[in-house]
């Protein structure tokens, strides 16, 4: 290549650079530029999104696991009471005593 055509080459690229950053191109492609927009728009939302949702989800296990401590809580209070000794204990002060005899069956003597 010559240095004129090395010339010329650098002024097509120049002319073409300024020919992509003219106004009328700019409005030829408004379209694409505003889908860009909203393109980053959606993108900035759906990082918010899934912040969130990390969060609730966080928020959802710790309360999952306070309900089951409570739970297991609740339970062993339940297995410790429901004892025959425990019951025997928590009967007492309304009258009622342990059967030391065994249950009578009622049979259907008519036939």
């Amino acid at each position: 290549m010559t240095d004129t055509n090395k010339k010329e080459a650098g002024k097509e690229t120049r002319i073409s650079l300024k020919g992509l950053l003219s106004h009328e191109w700019i409005v030829k492609n408004i379209s694409f530029f505003l889908f860009l927009a909203a393109l980053g728009v959606v993108y900035i939302y759906n990082g918010h999104y899934a912040e969130k949702t990390i969060r609730d989800i966080g928020r959802t296990s710790k309360e999952l696991k306070e309900m089951q401590y409570e739970y297991k809580t609740l339970r062993s209070e339940v297995m410790f009471r429901s004892k025959q000794s425990e019951l025997a204990k928590a009967v007492a002060p309304f009258g009622l005593k342990e059967l030391t005899a065994p249950p009578v069956m009622i049979t259907d003597s008519i036939k």
